[in-house]
């Protein structure tokens, strides 16, 4: 992995999450490239056997918006450091996963270009290609369970030459730790902005924290307008205050989208109205990503006929 990477070159670096640091490698023979991902040292994974068994499975996983884990390495290596004043020998576990790679890069840096710099076809092919993914998540049978992303945000999303969104990152959920993706937990972890109310202040996961996450930025692709949320608003509330007030006829839409025509229109306020059902402060009033893909897909779907006034938690 060093060797691919130069070392984990700064020069190499396309990325960065809560989790670890994306690099570009090169494979010295036939020049592929793969993207190595990092994780921070001591990261809470299991051990041995158990991880690699947890890894051989969601290798196997294929889908056409899932980015394909293709390799691992997970190394165990003692390593001097000074604690209290004295130096002792801890024992450091190094892990690397490698997707497939892709050349775009991901989503967050087309979130800030100028709506018409891409168009409105390509960014709902986007919004419906991540919907599918985490449809594939959420109800994949060879899962045991749904697969709770838990990191679902731009930079985990990946886009290939012709535009077709692929969730990345989409194991470590199960890397680690089952237990901590469908219940509680006193480590919060994430990035400002994509995190749901109950997960900030009670520490609770489930599938709706995925959808969260999802509606915002949802919400960022159909409008062109970024999240910009801080440490002071860690659930971007006012945000979504702002899409309400904003976003609430069809002129603004109308203005963004000039060339649009009535389907395309049509199209832009059912994913807001989407994005704005997701982003419920009230979990239990978010829709499945089963509802999610019927309502693109043009079905008449019951949970999108009210979409509550936004609260603060």
């Amino acid at each position: 992995m060093k060797e691919i990477t130069r070392d984990f070159s700064p020069e190499r670096e396309v990325g960065h999450s809560v989790f670890g640091t994306v690099y570009k490698g090169v494979l010295p023979e036939g020049g592929r490239m793969i993207a190595v991902k990092r994780l921070a040292e001591n990261a809470p994974v299991p051990s041995g056997m158990t991880f690699a068994t947890e890894v051989t499975n969601l290798m196997a996983l294929k889908h056409q918006n899932i980015v394909e884990l293709v390799h691992y390495c997970h190394e165990a290596q003692k390593k001097v450091i000074q604690h209290n004043g004295r130096y002792v020998i801890v024992e450091m576990t190094e892990i690397c996963l490698c997707y497939e790679y892709l050349p775009k890069g991901s989503l967050d840096k087309y979130l800030d270009a100028d709506i018409s710099s891409i168009d409105w076809d390509t960014r709902f092919k986007i919004i419906k290609g991540i919907c599918q993914g985490l449809h594939f998540l959420h109800n994949n049978k060879e899962l045991d369970g749904s697969l709770v992303h838990m990191n679902l945000v731009p930079n985990s999303i990946w886009l290939d030459d012709n535009w077709v969104p692929k969730i990345a990152d989409f194991g470590l959920s199960r890397l680690f730790g089952q237990e901590k993706t469908r219940t509680y937990t006193v480590n919060v972890k994430g990035h400002n902005g994509y995190m749901t109310p109950e997960y900030l202040y009670r520490g609770e996961i489930s599938t709706m924290s995925d959808i969260y996450s999802l509606g915002m930025f949802i919400i960022e692709i159909a409008t062109g307008v970024k999240n910009y949320a801080g440490p002071e608003d860690r659930a971007a509330r006012k945000f979504v205050d702002d899409v309400h007030q904003n976003w609430k006829t069809d002129e603004q839409i109308i203005y963004k989208y000039l060339s649009l025509d009535a389907n395309g229109l049509n199209q832009v306020k059912t994913c807001i109205l989407i994005g704005l059902k997701c982003v419920e402060v009230d979990r239990k009033k978010r829709p499945s990503i089963v509802d999610i893909v019927d309502k693109l897909s043009g079905k008449f779907v019951p949970i999108f006929e009210q979409v509550s006034p936004s609260q603060h938690a």
